[in-house]
């Protein structure tokens, strides 16, 4: 019986195929990873029998990097980045999606990929095959033994369908996602490095601790900065325009709208007034009622969906797409990303819309749709990709949360309206006659709703004015009203959409992600009406681009691109060609951009402080014993004025000076870092943060990774045990945590709080049986919690049952025994580093036993 793997996108995703495909009766197990389940059944494959295994990856099983010397900001030129090697890495190494995806596909005969429908998908196709060539029987690369599943919706009509009609994977489309992600790898990269270093090593109050640029993101953020400086260069004129009130039969006000609609002359106006001023009546002279139609709107794909979520739901684009994909795989609605919006010729339309003829929101509008006829929707663009976005079940408020049925409502809604009838609807126009001058009043009658009785948005009755033709009509009041123009309003999400899917900027996948990474990294700032405005960083960066390189910002340059990358999916264009041309230019461009610099810093001083007059006096440097500046604008770091050096600290939580106290390495003061009395913290030298001072310690680490052998600070002094929660990390006492002391790993969250409101916790040299190193704890008399109010007692925090009572265990604390802390030097290497030998007594003894 032949073995056959088949691999979803998601978890989810393939337990919901697992139960179509095996008719509910799979048996399920966890895969070793953790994250991944194998759903087991027997069936047939090609007529033969057969047993199946389901699983999943989580997303893109390999991301592309730089190799490891690369990605050091310090030691690596940025020119650099255009030429250097890269690799494939696990895109989440925890998960182990490589050893899970081997193990699994051991015996196996046959592959089969559930992944998503388009270009990502087919990229990931053939991570996965990448994966397994070793461990499957047979050739990967085989259309003999591997396939390719393509379906647009997880219902069982579409699943099964796609089971009985198997496909092969495209290596093209695959190749133009590959050819995409180095692009923007060695792109992004280089020019965020060097922005970043160099402006971030001169000014206090940029507030970003990244000033990236990205050949998508930039030209999105230059729509926003354009819209930016048409509002602040608009020059508001004065006009003027006449309003008159009439009053009908029925004594109602009418006010007309003036033919020649304003005067930017104020005395050319005025003599308009004076025509009229002194008329008592107005003359009907003409009423004209014309039948218009407002037509269904076409089916609906990405883009729309993204806009109706932003300018109509109150939901960024960004967030819809997550709730539109989690609606996709519990299978209330088909695919989602998709640029099509033409239903296929052999779409079920009528079969879809009978599902929702019991809902009790539009069931009623649905069973008056499917007696009087479905109407042929209107003609789309067939893009190739998926079918147009549709429901594909029933959801009632109670099994959806807000978003979701806020989402699920306008989709549904949508589908139904293509299939309505086109709004209709009567436009009433009077013309009136004044002392020679033209107005008008107009009016709009609803003759059928159609669509607009199923959308949200509908078409409202306006007054049509009750008056006759040659009618004769009393003027109540004429006057000149003044005005000024007004500038345009900052972009809305939904107009930025547009903008961007015009221009080609992204995909319909991407177009959510480059806008809400403008927006986290402090380059534009939602508004109300969710409007985007730009920020000064944002405004700067833009301007800067526009002085050195105008193509840098220009949305031309990313859709060349793009066209390109489309040529590689059709297999017109070569993959390396294209590669090698598209970053020679830019290699170019970051040479002329590094070059010319200085235009843009010239925007930034106007824009930001120096480091040098930014933050406050915090401590001292230890090559000059000046006080240091705290500058905490993101990201937070220390300056020396006299120096001219920046240090890098650590991020997201307090920094204090810890007693005054010096290293004895470099004079340097110390400080604490903390996440409050229940977080994480430690003890760490600013000037050993950025520059190690032992090979076995890495850079932005704490003393409590430090090997100096006799600092009472240093992980040497202070190290407990191995942490049982990862691989490398050593539990070690926080000497500024006292009196709430606690155990914290040096490389993971693991945190062990331990003899609350002791006077004094140190770690001695003794070991304990079980590895871990005895710890001595000292009691004031009156706060003693110790047996018979012993004001002192030594012991092993795992195993001394006095002790037991003492040491809390919350949610980040360890939940097995810590590995046993070997003694010996540290290494940096191996499970039993950390470990410390007995030390000699003097301290050049100590040195020399350290060193040599």
């Amino acid at each position: 019986m032949k073995t056959v793997l088949m691999v979803a996108e998601k978890p989810s995703l393939a337990a919901s195929l697992a139960s179509i495909l095996s008719n509910g009766k799979n048996s399920s197990r966890k895969g070793f990873n953790g994250a991944c389940s194998v759903h087991e059944w027997n069936g047939t494959f090609f007529n033969s029998p057969a047993r199946f295994k389901m699983t999943s990856v989580c997303g893109h099983v390999l991301g592309v990097d730089f190799i490891s010397k690369y990605n050091n900001w310090d030691r690596v030129d940025p020119i650099e980045l255009f030429s250097c090697q890269i690799e494939k890495k696990e895109a989440m190494p925890k998960l182990k999606m490589p050893a899970f995806l081997v193990s699994e596909a051991k015996g196996c005969d046959n592959l089969v990929l559930w992944l998503d429908c388009d270009k990502e998908g087919e990229n990931i196709c053939f991570e996965v095959m990448g994966c397994v060539a070793q461990s499957m029987n047979g050739n990967v690369y085989s259309d003999n033994v591997t396939y390719r599943a393509r379906f647009s919706a997880i219902t069982e009509k579409d699943i099964k369908a796609a089971f009985n009609n198997l496909a092969h994977p495209n290596e093209n489309e695959a190749k133009s996602v590959d050819a995409r992600q180095e692009l923007d790898l060695r792109i992004g990269c280089a020019f965020t490095r060097f922005q970043t270093k160099y402006f971030q090593g001169r000014y206090g109050d940029l507030d970003s601790s990244l000033i990236s640029y990205g050949p998508c993101q930039t030209p999105t953020l230059g729509f926003c900065v354009q819209r930016h400086d048409d509002i602040q260069t608009f020059k508001p004129e004065m006009y003027w325009s006449l309003q008159v009130t009439i009053k009908t039969k029925d004594d109602q006000d009418i006010v007309l709208e003036w033919q020649r609609v304003r005067s930017f002359d104020k005395e050319v106006a005025n003599m308009f007034l004076q025509l009229i001023k002194d008329q008592k009546q107005a003359k009907v002279v003409s009423i004209v009622s014309k039948e218009k139609t407002k037509a269904r709107p076409v089916a609906l794909n990405t883009v729309e969906l993204m806009r109706v979520a932003s300018s109509g739901l109150g939901m960024g684009p960004h967030h819809a797409m997550q709730i539109a994909e989690k609606l996709y795989i519990q299978g209330y609605i088909s695919y989602p990303r998709t640029e099509t919006t033409r239903y296929p010729e052999n779409f079920d339309l009528i079969g879809v819309l009978k599902q929702q003829q019991n809902h009790s929101d539009w069931g009623d509008d649905v069973k008056e749709i499917l007696s009087s006829g479905v109407n042929r929707p209107k003609s789309g663009h067939d893009a190739g990709d998926h079918p147009p976005i549709t429901p594909m079940k029933t959801a009632s408020r109670n099994e959806l949360d807000g978003d979701a049925w806020k989402l699920y409502d306008y989709i549904t809604r949508h589908f139904i309206g293509t299939l309505a009838k086109d709004c209709k609807y009567l436009t009433t126009t009077a013309t009136i006659i004044i002392n020679g001058e033209t107005f008008t009043a107009s009016g709009k009658t609803l003759l059928d709703p159609g669509f607009t009785k199923i959308m949200p948005l509908s078409e409202k009755n306006e007054i049509v004015p009750n008056i006759e033709e040659n009618e004769i009509v009393p003027i109540k009041d004429a006057k000149l009203t003044e005005h000024l123009t007004c500038p345009p309003d900052y972009l809305t999400e939904a107009e930025l959409i547009t903008l961007m899917e015009k221009h080609g900027i992204g995909t319909d996948a991407s177009i959510p992600v480059h806008i809400n990474n403008i927006c986290q990294r402090n380059y534009v700032t939602i508004i109300s009406g969710r409007k985007l405005k730009p920020t000064t960083l944002g405004i700067v960066l833009v301007h800067g681009y526009q002085k050195i390189d105008e193509e840098l910002v220009l949305p031309t340059m990313r859709s060349a691109v793009e066209e390109q990358l489309n040529l590689i999916a059709h297999g017109k264009a070569n993959f390396h060609a294209v590669l090698k041309h598209t970053v020679d230019i830019f290699k170019l461009k970051f040479q002329y951009f590094v070059k010319n610099i200085d235009g843009m810093d010239q925007l930034f001083e106007v824009s930001f402080s120096p480091l040098s007059a930014s933050g406050k006096a915090h401590s001292r440097c230890g090559k000059c014993r000046r006080y240091m500046k705290y500058i905490q604008a993101k990201p937070a770091r220390l300056h020396c004025p006299q120096c001219d050096e920046t240090y890098s600290i650590p991020q997201n939580g307090t920094v204090k000076l810890f007693r005054e106290l010096k290293c004895p390495l470099d004079d340097f003061e110390l400080l604490c870092w903390t996440m409050g009395n229940k977080g994480k913290s430690f003890v760490f030298c600013p000037y050993c943060y950025n520059n190690p001072p032992f090979k076995d310690m890495r850079k932005a680490n704490g003393c409590n990774s430090c090997s100096h052998p006799t600092c009472p600070y240093s992980l040497n002094t202070n190290g407990v045990c191995n942490c049982a929660e990862c691989e490398y990390g050593v539990l070690v006492l926080d000497p500024s945590s006292g009196p709430k002391w606690k155990l914290g790993c040096n490389r993971c969250d693991t945190i062990i709080n331990l003899f609350e409101d002791a006077q004094k916790v140190s770690v001695l040299e003794d070991v304990c049986d079980c590895g871990s190193q005895i710890v001595s704890v000292e009691y004031k008399q009156e706060k003693s919690k110790l047996p018979d109010n012993a004001t002192e007692m030594k012991g092993c925090v795992f195993c001394n049952n006095h002790f037991s009572r003492l040491v809390d265990r919350p949610k980040a604390a360890v939940t097995s025994r810590p590995r046993p802390y070997r003694g010996g030097k540290v290494t940096g290497r191996g499970r039993g580093r950390g470990g410390r030998g007995r030390q000699p007594k003097d301290k050049m003894a100590q040195l020399a036993a350290y060193f040599v």
